[in-house]
């Protein structure tokens, strides 16, 4: 099953207050409205499970995929484990709410859930001098509470400029809030939870405020906060340059730019490929896919050597 094709998979889209139509105009999906904010790409969280769309298991969510084929994963029948990870891109027509993530052993004890949330994103468009709120400036809990307390947001927040190509690590405990203007690519931890510490006192079509869960987030966040770092490296395959963007517990997440041909070797469990830019060709013995910007599939475990032809680029990602 699967041994010589990807698993594609079908978009699942979310609205969001700020939400817009970059999806369309970018990517080319039929979003269901013009504040369409996340399209969960690769996912198997029962919030909005992936549906395959080609090959044996076509019209299968990718949790069936997991739970009743856990050779495709290189899993045994009786790991009861949930999928790990979890994949979007991100349309900010407007700022985000400014939020935090619980980590595993938080979600476990308190939200009855596996996963904390920590993800990382990858820019991939950004309008001129837009920036992102990615940690905070108090140095102790009692201040942070305070700062919170007294909606002294300039103050706390940090700001950091983007642009495209940027790429960025989100630890669980980070306050964070991606800014209008921004498109991004994120790679998490297959989890939905998320406590907001500020929305900018906006209402939705209702004229009702956002739930606000500050006595979680004073309880989460990172004190003081220290940006994470990470090395990366970078190798030359035929006419794919590969970069590693991070290498953490979680996940490894790299950036493929393709100008050309390369023979690859797959010796991961499984590898998460999504097509940014571009349009290609997936070769796995003999038999030929098409890529283009927009595509999402997963090489399962039966798959161990493909050629790539094209002129792409692919964040791809593994646990």
């Amino acid at each position: 099953m699967y041994k010589n094709e990807p698993i594609f998979l079908q978009p699942v889209f979310q609205e969001r207050i700020w939400g817009g139509k970059k999806l369309r105009t970018e990517f080319h999906y039929e979003i269901p409205n013009d504040l369409t904010g996340e399209a969960w790409v690769i996912s198997a969280h029962p919030h909005g499970p992936s549906m395959i769309t080609n090959g044996p298991l076509e019209g299968k969510s990718l949790a069936d995929a997991w739970n009743e084929h856990k050779e495709l994963f290189n899993k045994k029948d009786d790991d009861q484990g949930e999928y790990p990870l979890l994949v979007k891109i991100l349309d900010a027509a407007d700022d985000l709410s400014v939020q935090v993530h619980p980590n595993d052993q938080f979600s476990r004890e308190v939200e009855g859930v596996p996963y904390g949330k920590t993800e990382c994103w990858y820019v991939l468009s950004a309008e001129e001098g837009v920036e992102l709120v990615l940690g905070h400036y108090a140095k102790t809990e009692e201040e942070l509470a305070e700062m919170i307390d007294h909606g002294q947001w300039d103050k706390l927040l940090r700001r950091v400029k983007v642009k495209a190509g940027d790429f960025v690590y989100v630890p669980s405990g980070t306050i964070h809030a991606i800014g209008k203007g921004i498109v991004i690519l994120e790679t998490q931890q297959s989890s939905d939870i998320t406590y907001r510490v500020y929305d900018y006192d906006r209402k939705d079509a209702a004229g009702n405020t956002r739930e606000l869960h500050l006595e979680r987030s004073k309880q989460v966040t990172t004190v003081p906060h220290q940006d994470a770092e990470v090395k990366q490296t970078e190798k030359v395959n035929g006419g794919l340059v590969e970069k590693k963007l991070v290498e953490e517990q979680y996940f490894t997440v790299y950036h493929w730019e393709l100008n050309g041909q390369a023979d690859c070797e797959m010796d991961k469990d499984f590898l998460q490929v999504s097509v940014v830019e571009g349009m290609a060709a997936i070769t796995i013995d003999g038999k030929s896919f098409d890529l283009k910007k927009g595509t999402h599939f997963i090489l399962p475990h039966g798959v161990r050597q493909f050629k790539l032809d094209g002129k792409a680029e692919f964040i791809v990602s593994h646990e």
